[in-house]
């Protein structure tokens, strides 16, 4: 009897083991597929009329070439999709406004995604005059559809996804245009230079996430892979790898301060709680080495800085993103 008993506790452990070996690697093998972003389709929406009523095209790396999608239809993410953009379609006070700050663009025989921060000008005569710097962004997680206030950018976003692996890097291939100076555009004012460079930013993060009984999510940072691109890359660079460091890296030489835990209001991570609340993922400390994480984040910024500002020009072409286990 004892002997069954123990046999069937071990079969389930070996089973629960191996749930868990194949969700990781889904996880991987999603992130790894559509990383190569030779997949994409067209949204088609038109803008409402009082901006000017121009049809726009946002895109996501899903589908083929072929693929339009057309109306004011929120995103919805196809199965095996864990890609996102920060396309977006916006819908304000019942003005349709969309945004697209990354492409596809031709390399090879395939495509490459192109990353960019821009300013985007939203204009109607005698009505609306604004000009509000975008920053382009790649990223695993959610952007919630429509958006519907220009408010706190930032928690918009829910990122990451159940993970717990532990890999060892993130690779792609990659070219930059870097360092452009810093223009603040809010749309409330006008553009202001603010005399300092910005650089791109390339982030992935495994994090050990829990959630308390008032719904506020708490996490320790596991293992870290975060580095700003600070040179031109004319040429492409293939297979460059940014290494994921585990446990506290605050004493190492290679750190830097925008390495560490992120609890700035302006730029900290979001996640959907419980009861399907946004809430602030809290990064409470650094995890002990050998622990194991609960979800990955994974998002590639044309700039690093808080929304609204950002380095005008500044371009980021990514290609064969994956993730090294």
């Amino acid at each position: 009897m004892r002997r069954t008993i123990f046999f069937a506790l071990s079969l389930g452990a070996m089973l629960i083991c191996a749930v868990t070996a194949k969700a990781q690697e889904d996880v991987v093998r999603k992130i790894n597929e559509g990383g190569k972003f030779d997949k994409w389709c067209v949204r088609e929406i038109k803008e409402s009329a009082i901006i000017g009523g121009q049809t726009e095209y946002l895109y996501e790396f899903y589908g083929n070439q072929d693929t339009l999608v057309t109306g004011k239809k929120p995103f919805k993410a196809p199965k095996d999709y864990i890609w996102r953009t920060n396309n977006v379609l916006a819908v304000v006070a019942g003005v349709v406004k969309t945004n697209n700050t990354v492409y596809p663009e031709k390399r090879g025989d395939g495509y490459c995604a192109r990353i960019e921060t821009h300013i985007e000008e939203v204009k109607a005569l005698g009505i609306v005059n604004m000009d509000v710097t975008c920053q382009g962004v790649l990223l695993i997680g959610e952007l919630p559809e429509p958006i519907t206030t220009t408010k706190d950018p930032m928690a918009k976003v829910f990122y990451g996804v159940p993970f717990t692996g532990r890999p060892k890097a993130l690779r792609m291939d990659i070219k930059a245009d870097v360092g452009h100076e810093v223009i603040r555009g809010t749309g409330f004012s006008k553009l202001k230079p603010m005399g300092y460079n910005d650089y791109p930013q390339i982030i992935m993060i495994l994090q050990k996430r829990w959630e308390d009984e008032d719904g506020n999510v708490h996490a320790l940072r596991v293992g870290t892979a975060i580095e700003r691109v600070m040179e031109d890359i004319p040429d492409w660079k293939n297979g460059y790898e940014v290494k994921v460091r585990y446990g506290d890296i605050t004493g190492e030489p290679y750190y830097k301060e925008y390495m560490g835990l992120n609890n700035d209001p302006d730029t900290a991570f979001h996640a959907r709680n419980s009861k399907g609340e946004n809430v602030i993922i809290s990064e409470d400390g650094w995890a002990e080495p050998g622990t194991e994480p609960t979800h990955m984040m994974i998002h590639i910024l044309s700039s690093c800085g808080k929304a609204f500002y950002g380095g005008v020009g500044n371009t980021v072409w990514l290609d064969n993103v994956q993730v090294v286990m």
